[in-house]
């Protein structure tokens, strides 16, 4: 057989005038727009351009492609007109997965924006007075409940389980707490430093100078907002009388930040919160602690411990705490400072934070979320539904989602593993649980994971001792069948 040259292969390719003039591809154009279908045949083209320059297309396999023109031109508008931002299942078993969008909302709350966001809403409109309102109103109202109530410790526990006592540290219950929003935690920080150490200076311990994902510098942050960075301690070592002896007339915080995402451990010493509370008190200085992840739910009551929550800080005497909404809160990305009515009237008056608020979709994501806390049901938000499953609950699952697959050719295990929390929470703490364990005659464990990621929606796994992973405590009970579906996919 002639192997036709290759100029004879370009000369049968068609104008992109030629493609447009076929009719499946005017139909396409009615759907998807003339300029978009245009780019879309142009793209094809020269795809086969390519192709035959590079030897991978004789005259046969080019008749074979042009007779499907219309559907790869279909093809590529669709691949080109689709969502970037699409919805995956996270089967890895990091709750608050970062690069997977950290907590999923409730379904009340994707309610509550779709309705908010429909049409108009009462966001800076106040109701009753008939005049220009103010939108922190419609969370702080939810904050204060939560946060300064006498006995609401016990509330923000697991309903239904046994909560930790409160630490005995703990001085105090305010009375006094507010709550604003901003876009994130990063930005949280940025506005309270700006306003209450802005050309001051700032205590912080060296073994605190935390850098976390995005290069989200402690140091940096801080020369943003104006304040001056006063290092004390070792990295390791930090005592209550280094803060003391690095106090000058220029002090303007004592701040505190969790370490995100690691643990120091072996020869080291921190300063307690109630100590700090006491120094702050003598010197008249006002103590910020920055928790990153931010807990309203008590975690000891599922076995983690050492995780400060929202509600320990205050109680034990914290004036501003800051913390994120999109993490152990499980809500919406959002910055949250609440403390010292004073200091956070203060920070809500900083031009600063106009231009740091956050939209009318974060405040209903953010209101249904705290209603949630308010309730007590928890198991209405996804994160705190996730880490309160047992191992049994999650071994159930996984064994009837392996009789599912029930494929020869791949094997199937349920074996132990462990959860984590993720979003730089308890780095070092784990939840017990169940792994489906799977692996494919013929293909390697990346290549599974590779394949898990081309279904549709994408399953993003764990790869670990040439197996691919699958947590089901961060899949949904709902997306068991698509999990199924993929797995069988693989093997045909």
């Amino acid at each position: 057989m002639k192997i036709a040259a290759p100029l004879e292969l370009f000369r049968k390719l068609p104008s992109v005038d030629d493609v447009m003039r076929v009719s499946a591809v005017r139909t396409l154009a009615a759907s998807y727009g003339h300029d978009s279908t245009v780019d879309a045949a142009r793209a094809v083209l020269y795809r086969l351009r390519q192709e035959i320059t590079s030897g991978l297309l004789d005259a046969d396999a080019l008749e074979l492609a042009l007779s499907g023109l219309a559907g790869a031109v279909e093809n590529e508008l669709r691949q080109a007109l689709r969502y970037s931002l699409r919805p995956v299942i996270n089967a890895t078993g990091v709750i608050l997965h970062t690069n997977l969008g950290r907590a999923p909302l409730s379904d009340a709350a994707i309610e509550h924006i779709r309705e908010t966001a429909a049409g108009y809403s009462n966001l800076e409109f106040d109701l009753g007075a008939g005049g220009r309102g103010k939108r922190d109103v419609h969370v702080d109202r939810l904050f204060r409940k939560l946060l300064n109530d006498e006995g609401r410790a016990a509330e923000l526990g697991s309903a239904g389980r046994a909560r930790a006592p409160v630490p005995t540290q703990a001085v105090s219950t305010r009375a006094d707490v507010s709550t604003i929003v901003v876009n994130n935690n990063a930005a949280a920080v940025l506005l309270a430093l700006n306003t209450v150490a802005d050309r001051g200076e700032v205590i912080v311990s060296r073994g605190e100078l935390v850098e976390i994902g995005g290069s989200f510098r402690i140091p940096d942050v801080m020369a943003k907002s104006g304040a001056i960075l006063r290092e004390v301690g070792t990295t390791n070592r930090t005592r209550t009388a280094d803060y003391e002896c690095a106090i000058t007339e220029r002090t303007r915080l004592l701040l505190r930040v969790h370490r995100s995402n690691f643990e120091i451990s072996g020869f080291t010493e921190q300063a307690s919160t109630a100590e700090l509370v006491t120094l702050a008190r003598k010197r008249g200085i006002p103590l910020m602690e920055d928790l990153g992840s931010g807990a309203l739910f008590d975690l000891r009551s599922i076995g983690i411990g050492g995780e400060p929550g929202v509600l320990d800080s205050l109680r034990s005497g914290v004036d501003v705490v800051t913390y994120s909404g999109d993490k152990l809160l499980g809500g919406p990305q959002a910055g949250l400072i609440s403390g010292s009515s004073e200091l956070v009237a203060r920070m809500r008056s900083n031009s600063l934070f106009r231009a740091l608020r956050a939209d009318k979709l974060i405040y209903a994501a953010l209101e249904s979320t705290l209603l949630a806390y308010v309730r007590r049901n928890h198991d209405a938000i996804p994160t705190l539904r996730m880490m309160r499953l047992s191992k049994g609950d999650i071994s159930l699952r996984a064994e009837a989602l392996a009789a599912r697959i029930g494929v020869p050719a791949l094997k199937v295990e349920i074996v132990d593993g462990e959860s984590i929390l993720g979003g730089g929470a308890a780095p070092s703490s784990v939840l017990p649980t169940r792994l489906l364990a799977v692996t494919c005659e013929g293909l390697s464990a990346d290549e599974i994971a590779s394949h898990l990621r081309g279904a549709e929606p994408p399953i993003i796994a764990r790869v670990e001792e040439g197996r691919v992973l699958l947590d089901l405590r961060t899949v949904f009970p709902e997306q068991d069948a698509a999990v199924a579906t993929a797995l069988h996919r693989i093997v045909a």
